[in-house]
């Protein structure tokens, strides 16, 4: 089976460097004029799906967003995953899971295993008891040619206490967390299916990016602040592998499908100016 990596890397250059998300919270139902109820939610969803799943190269369902409405979202969110998929989208999770042994497995069993309703190309995890405890969850995605997106500077006021902590040999906890993917990196061709949660509006992190060798996630652009320019600053020499990530700023253009599709393309056309990426008579892209 094909990396993540191998996949990610190809959908990029195919589709353009972004991801959208698909956060349902009740501020955007109510925008749509949708109920805050299963059925807002799958009118939602379905129609994010018909509009940009055939088009953009990663979508991003936000799992909380969906288990607020219990076994029916989580229904839900099975559906939509399926629908992504069957349209050519990777379809990232955001779950943000971290435990430990038979849990973390448990895990990695539900969204990175085939067999599972759950089953998506990547998740967001998180490291902080240790990158060595998500071992079975990076051990089922190498064997199903999945992925994982590891927490590492996050844009929330309250990460940088952690994150930005030093350990005995002087490196943040973040530098390590970085160090260490880039490891499990090392040798891949064209791209590691591991990847880094790096935030979009966190400027200069003064952390060593250029040896990750696999996807950079950059969340927090559009409504929360971030800008396509912004992520020259953030990422510099490691610019090349990053996927940004937009939400708010496209799913408030709907519930007009022709509004979103354009609102993506917008999105899309200004990190492509950026990332150096340009598009091809056939409608592919490629690096500069």
């Amino acid at each position: 089976m094909e990396s993540f990596g191998t996949r990610l890397h190809r959908a990029m250059r195919e589709r353009g460097p972004l991801c959208v998300g698909i956060d349902p919270h009740p501020g955007l139902l109510a925008r749509w004029g949708l109920p805050d109820d299963v059925s807002g939610l799958d009118r939602f969803t379905r129609t994010v799906t018909e509009a940009l799943g055939d088009r953009v190269a990663v979508v991003k369902p936000q799992s909380a967003f969906f288990e607020r409405y219990g076994s029916r979202g989580v229904a839900v969110l099975e559906s939509t995953i399926r629908q992504l998929r069957e349209a050519g989208a990777l379809v990232l999770l955001d779950v943000k899971r971290g435990d430990i042994g038979s849990t973390v497995a448990a895990y990695a069993d539900a969204y990175l295993d085939p067999s599972s309703p759950l089953y998506v190309d990547a998740v967001t995890a998180s490291p902080y008891l240790g990158v060595g405890s998500l071992a079975p969850m990076f051990d089922t995605a190498a064997r199903h040619g999945g992925g994982v997106f590891v927490l590492a500077l996050t844009s929330n006021p309250e990460g940088g206490a952690v994150q930005r902590a030093r350990g005995a040999d002087g490196r943040t906890v973040a530098q390590t967390v970085i160090d260490e993917i880039a490891q499990l990196n090392a040798g891949a061709d064209p791209l590691g299916s591991v990847g880094l949660v790096v935030g979009a509006t966190i400027g200069d992190t003064g952390h060593d990016l250029s040896r990750v060798h696999g996807p950079l996630l950059a969340p927090g652009l559009g409504a929360q602040g971030g800008t396509a320019a912004d992520l020259r600053t953030v990422f510099g020499s490691a610019l090349s592998a990053v996927l940004p990530s937009y939400s708010r700023q496209v799913l408030s253009a709907g519930p007009d499908p022709a509004a979103l599709r354009a609102a993506a393309e917008q999105v899309l056309t200004d990190c492509r100016r950026v990332l150096g990426a340009e598009k091809l008579t056939d409608g592919s892209v490629t690096a500069r």
